[in-house]
């Protein structure tokens, strides 16, 4: 940045721009929320005008969210109510989001980042290489243990980001984000509010700037210039996601089981459904309220009956949305710390499905197997189509 020029944060009033934010999140970390309260205290206690609003589908827990807030001076009123397309901010809630490219969509210099790491690393611990080999392209990235502050403190997520918005937009002060968390949180869960403010507290104290990587680096990684490597794959382009220009040609994908690799651990908050089998009863009723079908049964033998036993979790795909904690009778599921069982056994009837995730993963609309391909390999086969 030139000397003495300001940036955007400091003079959107002046120009009378509009200061734009992106929240990019998975459904249960609280991404709806934390809009919301951005989009207030604009109004509130920042006296500008603001605008706020969320996209999510109908399933929540454990699905992509977006949150879009833009703020401006009180003489300009808001008139886009369109999604946020070239954010000033933005704002990962989980670090599983930057394998995907169109969570930077429309990002470029004048873009700053803020990531929510998992498991309390920092930047000089490894950064996944994901976001690393995005950090030139934007004006600044920083990064907060979000999920390590957020267990320690018994918050959540969304509260630890509001501290570390605040700490990069300079704007909006810290008292003021503890204003807006009293004024939405103190009334209806005030048992929940110091644990709430504690995190943001040290979501603004903890939020650290990401070192960039020296120049050529990330092309050494991949052993070459970007966008090179396996010529049969569309290679998504690079800072951006796939658009009307750039993405294939999209189709019914025809490929059994092709949902099987869509990994949901990563929607996981740090905690995790222990199952203890000594105590199950096998009833059922954590089979009948789990969203993804998670609890595997089979034929066995139980108090001298033959009846379907529960043998477990297929954790890759428990999101860790402890429904079945809470209706479990006799305390068999019971919640526990992720970090704490390392080993916990994957138990998954598709399990050689999986071991090559990239057939399914590449395959359909989002890969470069499209519907045509797959004509096109039956007519190759001699095939009927």
């Amino acid at each position: 940045m030139e000397a003495g020029r300001k940036s955007k944060k400091e003079n959107f009033r002046e120009t009378g721009e509009y200061y734009e934010i992106r929240l990019e999140s998975i459904g249960g970390l609280g991404a709806n929320l934390c809009a919301k309260m951005l989009g207030e205290l604009g109004i509130k206690y920042l006296g500008l005008n603001s605008a706020s609003f969320s996209s999510y589908g109908s399933e929540k827990t454990g699905t992509p969210v977006k949150g879009y807030i833009r703020y401006c001076d009180t003489n300009k009123e808001i008139r886009a109510h369109s999604p946020v397309e070239h954010p000033d901010l933005l704002v990962i809630f989980h670090g599983a989001l930057t394998k995907d490219e169109g969570v930077f969509s429309g990002c470029g210099e004048n873009t700053e980042v803020i990531l929510a790491l998992d498991g309390g690393q920092m930047p000089e611990d490894t950064i996944p290489e994901e976001i690393s080999r995005h950090i030139t392209a934007f004006k600044a990235c920083y990064a907060v243990p979000a999920q390590k502050i957020a267990m320690e403190t018994h918050s959540r997520i969304n509260m630890v980001m509001l501290g570390a918005i605040a700490r990069v937009l300079g704007f909006a002060k810290l008292e003021n984000m503890k204003k807006i968390c009293k004024d939405g949180l103190g009334r209806k869960y005030p048992d929940a509010l110091k644990g709430n403010l504690e995190g943001i507290q040290r979501g603004y104290e903890q939020i650290r700037e990401i070192r960039r990587p020296e120049k050529g680096t990330a092309e050494k990684r991949q052993g070459g210039k970007a966008g090179t490597g396996n010529p049969q794959k569309v290679q998504k382009p690079s800072g951006c996601g796939w658009g009307y220009d750039t993405a294939p040609i999209g189709g019914i994908n025809p490929r059994f089981g092709s949902t099987v690799a869509a990994d949901l651990s990563p929607s996981r908050q740090g905690y995790i459904p222990v199952f203890i089998k000594e105590r199950c009863i096998n009833c059922g009723l954590c089979d009948s309220t789990c969203p993804d079908m998670v609890f595997q049964f089979a034929k066995g033998e139980f108090r001298g009956r033959e009846m379907m036993v529960n043998q477990g979790l297929d954790y890759y795909h428990c999101k860790g949305c402890l429904r079945c904690v809470d209706v479990c009778p006799v305390n068999a599921l019971v919640r526990g710390l992720e970090e704490e069982h390392p080993d916990k056994q994957f138990f998954m009837p598709n399990q050689e499905m999986v071991r090559h995730p990239d057939y399914y993963i590449e395959a359909g609309a989002d890969g470069y197997i499209t519907s045509e391909a797959y004509l096109t390999e039956k007519r190759m086969e001699g095939g009927e189509v």
